[in-house]
């Protein structure tokens, strides 16, 4: 291990500077490509090594999260069960993901439709009750929906320019971008932020600390002082109600 990445590793343990955290990230994303290019030997064609590596990624986060450099044991070998880990469940998912839109999709229909006839969030139970299924059902089809809010830098986005290509691709150096691209990317941000901050506080909490902070529902849990059950609840929530804000601000947008 370099001086430099010795730095980065006490800068991330000692001061949670996500700043090298986010370098870390950088300087070990061959290792998910390492893994999930073993494990696409053997599988089907249509099966992307993209989307492989995208769930790579999230158990690399978590191996840097957990990874104590003093217990002298390799960061390569920490981490590679964890990313590999974090593909064989990407791939788990893969084989009924379609059927899991559907389902999501339905749900979101609903909810809009519940929505512009009362005028505010519908309950759970108004979900049920409009689509038909059990208060036990509803709640599971929420967790669905936060499953599929997992967001890869490498998946394939309509942007409301009119151009659909990768979240990476839309990423740079703020040094190395023209002032339209970034004033593009700002709108972005700020209509995510709006979004944001329509949600309650424990959803923002809640959002804030797995997404931002990198916390799994677990550790959330114990921040909170919640169960992972209800961590998961407002999770699944807040994100159907950030995907449903955000597209009627990006029509708003557009219109």
């Amino acid at each position: 291990m370099t001086v430099q990445h010795q730095e980065l590793w006490l800068r991330w343990r000692n001061c949670r500077d996500k700043a090298a955290r986010d370098a870390l990230t950088q300087h070990y994303l061959w290792l998910v490509r390492y893994v999930a290019g073993r494990l696409m030997v053997g599988l089907p064609s249509h099966v992307d090594q993209a989307d492989v590596e995208g769930h790579g990624c999230f158990g690399l986060l978590e191996a840097i999260a957990r990874y104590d450099p003093e217990r002298g044991v390799r960061f390569e070998t920490f981490a590679i069960p964890w990313i590999r880990g974090a593909c064989l469940e990407g791939l788990r998912a893969m084989q009924w993901a379609p059927a899991l839109r559907r389902r999501v999709r339905q749900l979101e229909k609903v909810r809009d439709e519940l929505m512009e006839a009362l005028g505010r969030e519908p309950t759970v139970a108004e979900l049920a009750e409009r689509m038909g299924i059990t208060l036990e059902e509803a709640e599971r089809r929420l967790q669905e929906a936060g499953t599929l809010a997992v967001l890869s830098l490498d998946e394939a986005v309509a942007f409301d320019d009119g151009e659909t290509t990768s979240l990476a691709d839309r990423v740079a150096d703020a040094e190395a971008v023209d002032p339209e691209e970034e004033s593009q990317l700002a709108e972005r941000r700020e209509v995510l932020a709006r979004a944001v901050a329509s949600l309650s506080e424990q959803e923002q909490l809640v959002i804030a600390l797995i997404y931002e902070e990198g916390l799994i529902a677990k550790e959330v849990s114990e921040v909170l002082g919640v169960s992972q059950a209800r961590v998961s609840q407002v999770h699944s929530k807040a994100i159907l109600r950030l995907r449903g804000k955000l597209s009627r601000l990006k029509r708003d947008l557009v219109s």
